[in-house]
């Protein structure tokens, strides 16, 4: 049985009193509402990390996450964080590779690949994002463009190391733009995913890895989303700046 997964990504959102009133609200939403199937990450700006993790407290499958960390150990490296660092802090989770990661700031697959291993060197669980264009999708080359980001990045790990990594699929089309793809788009994809993971760890390790929609999920269509078989959870943008609908997302399941 995998993991079902719900992450926030907060992105470069929230004051301080925003972030502490939402955190509150979405903590509470889930003791209130009786949730406990569902982990829940939320993916914070990193003057955010300490704050959030006091607030969830002792909330079972609630977790906080980092949106990026350096490649580097430590050193002169002035405005990166490390996976060292954010461990001090009990942060529990980190993105890597997300889709503005790799256009903003020219983010690459082989030093995707090195921030992987700083993460999981540290204790923290990657959630390695992935995706495609909309030019590649048209193209029709979307699978082999999203399965070679993997073998690039994730495939020099050892199974042990593997099995501790959580994969999201971010058609980078259907972020911010309001499109998302089908259900059905999106499990093909997931399948063809889970597949190139059995073709290099085998098929038990490639079943038990999570792997995330991470492409304008919202309560209207995060239900049909979920009920695909190797859709395991989202990696949510938008509607997780929104306590309620964040909430409505998790219990869409």
């Amino acid at each position: 049985m995998r993991k079902k997964i719900i992450a926030g990504n907060w992105k470069m959102n929230m004051t301080y009193e925003e972030g502490q009133k939402l955190t509150s609200e979405i903590v509470n939403m889930y003791k209130d509402e009786s949730i406990s199937d569902v982990e829940v990450v939320l993916n914070v700006p990193f003057p955010h990390i300490s704050t959030v993790k006091k607030l969830i407290g002792s909330t079972a499958n609630v977790f906080v996450g980092a949106q990026n960390c350096s490649d580097k150990e430590e050193g002169a490296y002035t405005g990166e964080v490390s996976a060292k660092i954010l461990k001090s802090f009990n942060t529990d989770f980190v993105i890597i590779g997300h889709s503005e990661r790799r256009e903003y700031f020219n983010e690459e697959n082989e030093l995707l690949a090195t921030k992987v291993k700083k993460a999981l060197e540290h204790g923290l669980t990657p959630i390695f994002c992935c995706g495609e264009s909309l030019d590649i999708r048209t193209a029709g080359t979307h699978i082999p463009n999203v399965k070679f980001q993997l073998t690039q990045s994730l495939f020099d790990l050892s199974p042990e190391e593997m099995s501790k990594v959580v994969i999201a699929y971010e058609p980078i089309w259907a972020i911010g733009t309001g499109k998302t793809a089908t259900a059905e788009e999106a499990q093909e994809m997931h399948l063809a995913l889970r597949r190139h993971i059995a073709s290099k760890f085998g098929k038990d390790l490639a079943n038990k890895t999570p792997i995330l929609y991470g492409g304008s999920m919202k309560p209207g269509n995060a239900k049909e989303l979920l009920s695909k078989e190797d859709v395991d959870g989202g990696l949510i943008g938008g509607a997780s700046l929104k306590s309620r609908d964040f909430v409505d997302i998790i219990k869409s399941y």
